[in-house]
């Protein structure tokens, strides 16, 4: 990742690129937006439903440990502990204890984290049909923006 120093403070990419940026960036914040959103509607935060969905979309035959939900969710183990206890007071979530080992627990959704699960993911289907093709649009864009500059021996 370059970061700019004190002495670098132009930025020296091209008009279009930037807004070609710009424009990812608001669509996608834009889904961001709605989908906390959404979850405050629902009575939970957007993070909690974020754990739902991890906890939820666990592959066939794995489990899903903390170790695992921090490293889908970006969080550090501790936060991730945090977030798991929080969820679990809420009647979201359970801990059940891992039978292959003991020194861990899994993470379970229950039946009302399932029941508003469901209403989240419908929710944001919808409004992926809706705004969908302009963030696929907005990437794209960006895509092939790049692939251009690549055939021409730019970036």
């Amino acid at each position: 990742m370059a970061v700019l120093t004190k002495k670098q403070k132009t930025v020296h990419a091209k008009p279009e690129r930037l807004a070609e940026l710009a424009e990812f960036r608001f669509r996608l914040r834009r889904f961001l937006g709605f989908s906390e959103t959404a979850a405050e509607a629902a009575g939970i935060s957007a993070q909690q439903y974020q754990l739902l969905q991890v906890v939820a979309a666990v592959p066939e035959g794995s489990e899903c440990s903390i170790s695992y939900l921090a490293q889908r969710m970006l969080l550090r183990h501790n936060s991730a502990v945090e977030l798991v206890d929080r969820a679990e007071r809420s009647g979201l979530v359970r801990r059940v204890a891992d039978v292959a080992d003991h020194r861990r627990s899994l993470v379970e959704v229950t039946e009302q984290g399932n029941r508003v699960l469901t209403t989240l993911v419908e929710a944001h289907l919808a409004e992926i049909e809706t705004e969908g093709p302009e963030l696929l649009h907005a990437l794209q864009q960006l895509i092939s923006g790049r692939q251009s500059g690549k055939r021409n021996g730019t970036r």
